[in-house]
């Protein structure tokens, strides 16, 4: 295939699903239908795909509303290397989720590039193939997606794919509840419970519940990590030498490289609409029979990627320290150092955006990554033996296949955040304050990618935002932080996007932890339902039996 004509049906297909879905909808329905329920999920990511199958597993009626073609989210889009943190935490129907996986992988025919005794069980901490508890924690996108698939036909579960939230006039309300919503392809969803399980809260935001964007101060809350943390050098995705950021080095007359930004990076501690860095988890391999060569892509602009090329000058070579092997000759790529996958600065307004806003963004951080690929591979700013190996490596032909084999979701780390009656904060993540009403656990380090890169006042460039603190024993996760205030919506729960500070979102953030509250969310609006009550009624001991019941871990 000729790379011109590649890049411009990877655009396509990427520009389709969020431009054109409400048009092709429309089509394949030529009037529009209502639809009853008793839980409506919004949201085609883990989250969601686990809440359905508990509302079934319940005995309820549910449809699951995805925005998405593929279901999955993160999980089935790159980021298999999960971020797992203490695996004895994650139960209930996330723990079923990677037993499916390692039911997969003991079938021969899934080891189509690799002997399975070759790739062994490979993860620097992160073990992937628990054969104890008989577990994958370390897979394939493709993989992902197929158990996904799996849950959804073998519950039965109704399903309609790329249907986009109306997020402009789309929900009715009555009396302090959600009646229905609808899709832009005019389709009306009615029932009595509704969950946004969405990565960027949308059903949350159009239902009127009170979120906020960006990082709070750390007075808040009364926070250590929370809001901006200039001179705070965690991980070392930092810069480590004085690079200078001018066109000219040392002369800021000559203007600024690209990707820098001008602005004051704002006093310590204070909040900030700014949000951590997005990327893509791309999946490459380096198995000649299943590789697709890295291009340049259209539009590709080597002054983007200036600054790294000062970097490697610098004395840096950490490029493939992320290369996070997965099965079958593949990888889970994820940003690491100064200048990498993480697109800093470029997503601040990601989350209010409308759904063409939000392709541009999408669009903009696929070009940088892909040029970023093709600037290691190619440029002689990069160092010979660092652009021979990464010559190595492409894309996975049997990956994303109908997307260029480009992941096909964007890692939203962040986006809206519920504000409720209670608000998970550091305070209960690192165990200073108890909860009360532990509806699951986490365990992750609270991880902030970087937030903004900036000119210090010595002349030099800097990253901010990037914060790595880990709890010294797994926390447990309160109801309350699910639910919006009683007085804002009474049928609405909210296990992604959920009441939750910046800094604690960090930890709270990873997919498995994601199943957790979707499963733990959809156990309470079916109660809720059974009771004919208001979901803030329902009594958390009664839930509490009903989760451990179901094999949820809500302490340790």
């Amino acid at each position: 295939m000729n790379i011109k004509t590649h890049l411009s049906n990877c655009l396509f297909v990427l520009l389709l699903l969020l431009l054109t879905s409400s048009c092709e909808n429309r089509q394949k329905s030529a009037s529009n239908k209502q639809f009853s329920a008793d839980v409506i999920i919004y949201g085609g990511n883990s989250s969601a795909v686990i809440a359905a199958v508990q509302v079934v597993k319940m005995g309820k009626e549910v449809i699951l509303i995805s925005p998405d073609k593929h279901l999955g989210g993160l999980t089935s889009s790159g980021l298999g290397w999960t971020d797992t943190g203490n695996k004895a935490v994650i139960g209930g129907l996330a723990r079923d989720f990677y037993h499916r996986l390692y039911l997969h992988y003991q079938e021969d025919s899934a080891w189509r590039w690799q002997e399975k005794n070759e790739y062994g069980n490979k993860g620097q901490g992160n073990v992937a193939i628990d054969g104890e508890n008989r577990t994958m924690w370390i897979f394939e996108p493709h993989a992902a997606e197929l158990v996904f698939d799996q849950l959804v036909n073998e519950y039965k579960i109704p399903l309609y794919r790329e249907a986009y939230l109306d997020r402009e006039t789309g929900v009715s309300m009555k009396d302090g509840s959600i009646v229905s919503i609808r899709t832009l392809d005019g389709n009306i969803y009615m029932a009595d419970q509704f969950i946004d399980a969405s990565y960027e809260g949308d059903l949350m935001a159009a239902a009127g519940i009170s979120y906020t964007v960006g990082r709070e101060s750390i007075g808040t809350y009364g926070e250590d990590w929370n809001g901006i943390q200039t001179g705070v050098l965690h991980h070392g995705h930092h810069f480590k030498s004085d690079i200078s950021p001018y066109l000219i080095p040392g002369d800021p007359t000559s203007g600024v490289l690209p990707r820098i930004s001008t602005e004051e990076p704002g006093e310590f501690g204070n909040g900030d609409h700014r949000l951590q860095a997005y990327c893509f988890r791309m999946c490459l391999t380096d198995h000649p029979e299943n590789r697709l060569a890295i291009y340049r892509p259209e539009d590709y602009d080597s002054t983007q990627y200036e600054l790294l090329g000062r970097v490697f000058a610098s004395g840096w070579r950490e490029v493939f320290h992320k290369f996070d092997p997965i099965p079958n000759h593949k990888t889970d790529v994820n940003n690491h150092g100064p200048f990498s996958t993480d697109n800093i600065g470029m997503n601040y307004d990601y989350p209010e955006a409308d759904y063409e806003r939000r392709a541009e963004i999408i669009s903009e951080h696929m070009l940088y990554q892909k040029g970023l690929l093709w600037f290691l591979t190619s440029d002689p700013a990069v160092p010979s033996d660092i652009r021979e190996k990464m010559g190595q490596w492409g894309y996975a032909l049997d990956e994303f296949t109908d997307n260029g084999n480009w992941p096909h979701q964007i890692y939203v780390r962040e986006a809206r955040r519920m504000v409720g009656d209670f608000v998970m904060t550091e305070n209960e993540v690192l165990g200073k304050t108890p909860v009360e009403q532990s509806v699951g656990m986490g365990s992750y380090t609270m991880d902030s990618h970087n937030v903004q890169r900036y000119i210090k006042p010595d002349g030099f460039v800097q990253n901010e935002g990037d914060i790595g603190v880990h709890p010294e024993d797994p926390y447990q996760i309160d109801m309350r932080s699910l639910l919006p205030s009683k007085d804002e919506c009474s049928n609405l729960l909210v296990p992604v996007c959920l009441s939750c500070s910046h800094i604690a979102f960090g930890s709270i953030r990873m997919e498995p932890v994601f199943m957790i509250l979707g499963q733990s969310a959809a156990t309470l609006a079916v109660m809720a339902i059974e009771e004919e009550g208001a979901i803030h009624d329902i009594s958390y001991e009664k839930l509490r039996q009903q989760l451990l019941e179901d094999g949820q871990v809500l302490q340790q």
